[in-house]
């Protein structure tokens, strides 16, 4: 199991270790000592993977002061280096397991189009897998066919679906979910929201709204505030992830289409910036295709 997440992750990030090898190579071609144009064009050249200013300014200052110490002193050493930095940044920050009374409920949150409904069809089939008992909750009211979305994984992964009928309040489809799932005892509640813009304030009021509603039936739920990210957009990712975080407290982070994209280097600054666990990343369209994130795994990957 363990040598396929690698497998997969290595896979997922070829299209970034391309790019970043290969910047990387053509850096180091070209180069036989370290001087302030080799660092200016690793800046550049981090920059176009998506790391973002904050993060990509900060690892060259590092670099920059290992350099003048004379702790890296050749291209290989400074390669080495920035992996270790790289790591040390994704790894200070874990996902730690929740282990509550019965029912954990996680709430799914994100921008519409990003993948939160496959998402969790995919995590109800891994919790079903795994020997638990799921419910599923359609509080995605607003899209037409959302609800029938669920349904439809639902069925697939054979677990229940609360929803409304029509143009339902969210906040009345999560508290029957709540009600039910303590009913009927079930280890997890999985529930979908409506995609919205990180910038709309009354979406985002309406969510504390949902928060405040579960909570009156489980005082510290919900457990698990995960925000689905689409890897593909790079820093549009950082900035929803920042507002997301500011409105709802987010406790960790699902990162989609990890394989469709250059730019799997966004991962850094979201950790870095916000201290928000990576939980798991999408690398395929299959069910099994949703796997725990790895530090390790990852910078693997990205370097090759």
């Amino acid at each position: 199991m363990a040598e396929g997440f690698w497998k997969k992750t290595g896979a997922a990030l070829s299209k970034t270790r391309a790019f970043l090898s290969s910047g990387l190579e053509t850096l180091f071609s070209r180069k036989i000592n370290i001087d302030g144009e080799t660092l200016d064009d690793l800046e550049d050249l981090l920059m176009s993977a998506d790391l973002g200013v904050d993060v990509t300014q900060r690892l060259i200052s590092d670099l920059k002061t290992s350099v003048e110490r004379k702790e890296v002193d050749d291209l290989e050493t400074l390669k080495e280096k920035l992996r270790v930095s790289l790591f040390d940044i994704i790894n200070k920050v874990s996902h730690v397991q929740v282990s509550l009374s019965r029912p954990t409920v996680s709430l799914f949150v994100g921008v519409n189009g990003v993948g939160k409904t496959t998402s969790i069809g995919k995590i109800a089939w891994q919790q079903k897998s795994e020997g638990k008992k799921v419910l599923l909750a359609a509080a995605d009211t607003f899209r037409a066919g959302a609800a029938n979305q669920l349904s439809i994984w639902g069925e697939r992964v054979g677990v229940d679906v609360i929803r409304h009928n029509g143009e339902a309040d969210p906040s009345a489809v999560a508290y029957d979910a709540v009600s039910a799932a303590l009913a009927r005892k079930v280890d997890h509640l999985l529930i979908d929201t409506a995609g919205r813009l990180q910038t709309k304030h009354n979406l985002m009021e309406e969510l504390k709204k949902m928060l405040r509603v579960i909570s009156k039936q489980i005082p510290e739920a919900p457990h698990q505030k995960i925000l689905v990210l689409d890897a593909t957009t790079g820093q549009n990712a950082l900035s929803q992830a920042e507002h997301f975080q500011k409105a709802v407290g987010l406790t960790g982070v699902l990162l989609t289409k990890l394989d469709g994209t250059g730019k799997g280097g966004i991962v850094i600054p979201i950790v870095e910036l916000l201290s928000i666990p990576i939980m798991q990343v999408g690398v395929g369209e299959g069910l099994e295709d949703l796997i725990p994130f790895d530090p390790e795994a990852f910078i693997s990957g990205l370097f090759g």
